[in-house]
């Protein structure tokens, strides 16, 4: 029997992109809108909250028709509406959550909550079906966790960063590198040019599944001002290449471990660091070593986006998980 076709509206504002998006199924994006806000916070080195939340109010109800525009459908056709509640910034969380809500209400439609780091692990059943038991690899400007999956929305943490995540790390790094905002990607494209030349130390060598990111960071710091000071030139491809390989390698330690351990049969990565071209070669390595299937999201749905919000919200609905008018946002949340 055919399953029935299910359209889901999917909100996003948990950050500077708001954005809307229509998918089916949960595995075929049907339309998608990003109205992106870097140009706007790259004069500030990074996100501004308030000028973020301003600029949500302003795009969301023209993302929203233009995304029904694209798709040639009417919020009627719309099945359920599923939202990022948390974690975020609180402001912005607000604006897309009270937009869920509104529609929600005069259309009579089911309103899904969804956790911004599930809405990275399901961009992945947009390409490619999820086979489990499975390891979410999630690596993002706030996260860094292992979250293994024996089903569809259960969730078991792992591990995860006891300090700063790998994506806020690698916009750190980049700054102190005099790279311009959104650095974590230019620093990326550099380390492509560069030899490992500078020794930095292997953060977290322990057991566990627990990373750590702030003494790697403090040490690039410390590199870039000890040379300064007895005036040296910095070789940035190779600081490029010497960081993110340290970097990379705290991740494939820990997952070749959560691979052996829990017999792990499927990878995916989550989260903007899952465009980082050093670590998909490394964790591509890391699938043919232990013999397990890796899946990558395109480019497109690594960064913030609605579509995997959408995604999600449609196992999530499928789980039982609908909330009320009274869904409130969360800016710090457990993924459960």
């Amino acid at each position: 029997m055919n399953e029935k076709e299910m359209y889901i509206l999917g909100i996003e504002s948990s950050c500077d992109e708001t954005s809307f998006s229509i998918v089916k199924n949960g595995r075929e994006n049907i339309a998608t809108v990003i109205a992106s806000q870097i140009d706007i916070h790259k004069d500030y080195g990074g996100v501004v909250p308030e000028i973020a939340s301003r600029n949500h109010v302003k795009n969301i109800t023209i993302v929203l028709e233009e995304c029904l525009e694209k798709a040639n459908m009417k919020m009627e056709d719309i099945d359920a509406i599923a939202v990022t509640y948390g974690p975020g910034l609180i402001g912005s969380l607000l604006i897309g959550l009270e937009a869920a809500k509104t529609l929600s209400f005069l259309y009579h439609k089911p309103l899904i909550p969804v956790h911004h780091i599930a809405g990275h692990i399901y961009a992945n059943s947009l390409v490619k079906e999820l086979e489990f038991p499975l390891l979410a690899i999630v690596v993002s400007g706030g996260h860094t966790e292992l979250i293994k999956m024996t089903d569809h929305y259960k969730f078991k943490k792992l591990g995860g960063t006891l300090d700063d995540a790998i994506g806020e790390c690698y916009d750190k790094v980049a700054r102190v590198m005099d790279l311009s905002y959104p650095g974590g990607p230019k620093l990326d494209k550099l380390a492509t040019k560069g030899e490992t030349t500078y020794k930095l130390p292997l953060p977290l060598k322990d057991d566990s599944y627990n990373f750590s990111f702030s003494g790697l960071k403090s040490a690039v710091i410390n590199l870039v001002h000890n040379e300064e000071q007895r005036n040296r030139e910095i070789n940035k491809e190779d600081l490029a290449a010497s960081f993110q390989k340290v970097a990379v390698e705290s991740i494939i330690k820990k997952a070749r471990k959560a691979i052996k351990e829990e017999e792990i049969k499927h990878v995916i990565v989550a989260g903007g660091v899952a465009a980082s071209t050093g670590l998909r070669n490394a964790i591509t390595q890391l699938g043919e070593e232990q013999k397990v299937d890796i899946s990558f999201p395109p480019m497109k749905y690594c960064t913030d986006n609605a579509a995997m919000i959408a995604a999600a919200g449609y196992f999530a609905y499928k789980a039982g998980r609908v909330a009320d008018l009274s869904l409130n946002s969360k800016s710090s949340d457990r993924l459960s």
